[in-house]
């Protein structure tokens, strides 16, 4: 019982992150293989899902292996409140980018996530949400003309 207490511990935040990245990561390649990959000139619908996934899961690898063996400073006390937006997010991102488009997924997705950080106000996280509204616009709608509409419905 004591090796198995003594693991736990050694399973801290970085070891945590490190093991949602390779999960996310390996998860994001698998499925974007079930789509067409292409090569670099041809590249189809999968190819980008699956670079980014291999890459998500190396840098959990890299994470994971350089992780400290000391415990966390606030013991096992996750930040819940972090988590749970950071997850909130991406959630919004997928259903307003469904129901709404680009520009309320964004900001959705932007301003959820930002009220995890406990030093965030209101005002701060739509600063940012709005600034990074308008950096995607112009990135993903005016210059690399995504397919995902600026604003749509359903």
């Amino acid at each position: 019982m004591e090796n198995g207490v003594h693991w736990l511990r050694r399973f801290n935040k970085d070891r945590t992150g490190a093991a949602l990245l390779i999960l996310l990561g390996v998860g994001v390649a698998v499925r974007g293989s079930s789509y067409r990959v292409g090569d670099l000139t041809h590249m189809g619908a999968g190819f980008m899902p699956v670079v980014y996934g291999v890459l998500l899961a190396a840098i959990g690898v890299v994470l994971g292996l350089t992780a400290r063996d000391e415990p966390d400073a606030k013991g096992a006390s996750a930040q819940w409140r972090g988590w749970l937006c950071i997850i909130g997010g991406v959630f919004a991102f997928v259903v307003f980018g469904h129901w709404g488009g680009l520009v309320p997924a964004t900001f959705a997705s932007v301003f959820i996530a930002a009220l995890g950080d406990r030093q965030n106000t209101v005002r701060d996280a739509a600063l940012l949400a709005l600034a990074m509204v308008a950096a995607g616009y112009l990135i993903f709608s005016v210059g690399l003309h995504l397919q995902l509409a600026p604003f749509t419905w359903g």
